[in-house]
C-alpha cells in the first residue's frame, strides 16, 4: 500500500507538481510557525520535514518507492548522511523511527519564565542572560540513584507508587481510596541507605545553575514566547520539557504600541494650534525626530497626525516598519487672558462670528450661565426627589435631562 503520509501533511496529491508542493508548504509554514502559533511546534516540524523530502527529487523518488521506512534506511542506495534524520524528527510525532529516540518516554513539564522588557528593547533588539536553576541527571550514578541493582520495587505498594484501600461508608457499601505511598514517596521503588549514590543521595538528579542567552528580536510583542527546546528539568526515563520565556512589556512614558504602530499624545497651546509649532520627539532608538507644523494649518483638539515608517519594526522583517501617530490635545488659555482691546484685535483676525438676530416679543427672557460641576447636578437631583410635588418629580423636565 502506497505511503502518502508526507503528501497528506502538505495537503497535495502524489502527482503534485514542484510548484504546488512549494505553494502549499509556504501557506502551511506561515500558519503553523512557532512564532505565530507556539502550540503547533510538532505540526511545524512535520510540515518542514515533509517539504524537505518532497522538494528533493532524489528523496521524493525514494519515498514514493519505499515509503517512510525506506526513506529512513536510504532506499537501496544507502542511508542519508548525518544522523538518523527520520528517527530524530519523526520518532515522537508518528511513534516510529529506527533509533526509537524518545519513543515511549514521558515528557516533563515545561518551565515558564516571564521576562520584563522595555519598548526600546523590542524596537532595537536585545540579548540578555537569564540564570536558570534546573534538575539534571546525576552523572556518577547515571540517574540510577545508587549502585547497579540496588534499586528495587517498593514492597509497600508493589512498585505502583500508590496505596489502595477500601473504606466502608454504609451497609454493604464501600469505596476505594488511594494515596501516594509513604514508603517510596510515590516513586514505586526504594534504595537501601547504604547503596544510595553519595552525590545525589538517591534522588537521581542534581540541581545546577545554567545561563541562557535570550535574544529579544526586533519587533517582538507583549506575551510573545521564546522557546528553549529540551532545557527543562531532567528526570530518568523522561524527555525534558522546554523552557519558555514569555515577554512582558513595561509601560512606556511616551509611546503606546498598537500592533506595529506607535501612538503618542502631544499637548499644544491654542497659539501653536493656530500659528504652527516645532518640537522634538526622542525616538526609541535614541534619534531626535523634528516635527514641524506650518502656520495657518489649524490643529483641532483630538486631531491625529501620522509619520510614515516611524513605528515599530515588523518581527522577522525589521526593515519594514509601522507608523507613528501623534494625537494632539489643545490647551486653551485661562479666563480673562486678554483685555478688551486685545480681544478686538484677535476677533479681527479670526473668522467672523455667525450673524445673530435678537428675537422680539413678550416670550423673550434673558438668562445667566453659571459654572457646571458634578456637585451642582447631584444637589439638583436630590432637591427634585425631596420635593412633595409628585407630578413634578416624575414628569418634570429635570428628570428628563437626567436620562438624556
Amino acid at each position: 500500500m502506497a505511503d502518502n503520509k508526507l503528501y497528506e501533511i502538505l495537503g497535495v496529491s502524489r502527482s503534485a507538481s514542484d510548484s504546488e508542493i512549494k505553494r502549499n508548504y509556504h501557506k502551511l509554514a506561515k500558519e503553523f510557525h512557532p512564532d505565530k502559533n507556539p502550540a503547533a511546534g510538532d505540526r511545524f516540524k512535520e510540515i518542514s520535514y515533509a517539504y524537505e523530502v518532497l522538494s528533493d527529487p532524489k528523496k521524493r523518488q525514494t519515498y514514493d518507492k519505499y515509503g517512510l521506512k525506506g526513506l529512513q534506511e536510504g532506499g537501496q542506495g544507502g542511508g542519508f548522511p548525518g544522523e538518523d534524520l527520520f528517527g530524530h524528527i519523526f520518532g515522537d510525532i508518528f511513534g516510529m523511527g529506527g533509533s526509537g529516540r524518545g519513543r515511549g518516554r514521558a515528557r516533563g513539564e515545561d518551565t515558564i519564565h516571564p521576562l520584563k522588557v522595555t519598548l526600546e528593547d523590542m524596537y532595537v533588539g536585545k540579548t540578555t542572560k537569564l540564570q536558570l536553576s534546573k534538575n539534571v541527571i546525576c552523572g556518577p550514578c547515571k540517574g540510577e540513584g545508587g549502585k547497579p541493582g540496588s534499586v528495587i520495587p517498593c514492597k509497600e505498594c508493589h512498585g505502583q507508587g500508590i496505596k489502595v484501600w477500601y473504606q466502608q461508608i454504609g451497609a454493604n457499601m464501600t469505596r476505594q481510596c488511594q494515596t501516594r505511598c509513604p514508603a517510596c514517596q510515590g516513586q514505586g521503588e526504594t534504595i537501601n541507605e547504604k547503596d544510595k549514590c553519595p552525590k545525589c543521595k538517591g534522588k537521581k538528579v542534581l540541581n545546577e545553575t545554567k545561563i541562557l542567552e535570550v535574544h529579544v528580536e526586533k519587533g517582538m510583542r507583549e506575551n510573545q514566547k521564546i522557546f528553549f527546546r529540551g532545557e527543562g528539568d531532567q528526570m530518568p526515563d523522561t524527555q525534558p520539557g522546554d523552557v519558555i520565556i514569555v515577554l512582558q512589556q513595561k509601560p512606556h512614558d511616551v509611546f503606546k504600541r498598537t500592533g506595529d504602530d506607535l501612538l503618542m499624545v502631544r499637548e499644544i497651546t491654542l497659539t501653536e494650534a493656530l500659528c504652527g509649532f516645532e518640537f522634538v520627539v526622542k525616538h526609541l532608538d535614541g534619534r531626535d525626530l523634528l516635527v514641524r507644523h506650518l502656520p495657518g494649518e489649524v490643529i483641532k483638539p483630538g486631531d491625529l497626525k501620522g509619520i510614515q515608517g516611524e513605528g515599530m519594526p515588523q518581527h522577522k522583517n525589521p526593515f519594514e516598519k509601522g507608523n507613528l501617530y501623534i494625537k494632539f490635545d489643545v490647551t486653551f488659555p485661562d479666563n480673562h487672558f486678554a483685555n478688551e482691546e486685545q480681544l478686538k484685535k484677535i476677533e479681527s483676525i479670526l473668522p467672523p462670528r455667525p450673524a445673530f438676530v435678537m428675537p422680539t416679543g413678550d416670550d423673550v427672557e434673558e438668562v445667566n450661565m453659571m459654572e457646571y460641576t458634578a456637585s451642582e447636578k447631584s444637589r439638583s437631583r436630590e432637591e427634585a426627589y425631596a420635593s412633595d410635588d409628585e407630578e413634578h418629580v416624575h414628569a418634570g423636565p429635570g428628570v428628563q435631562c437626567a436620562h438624556q
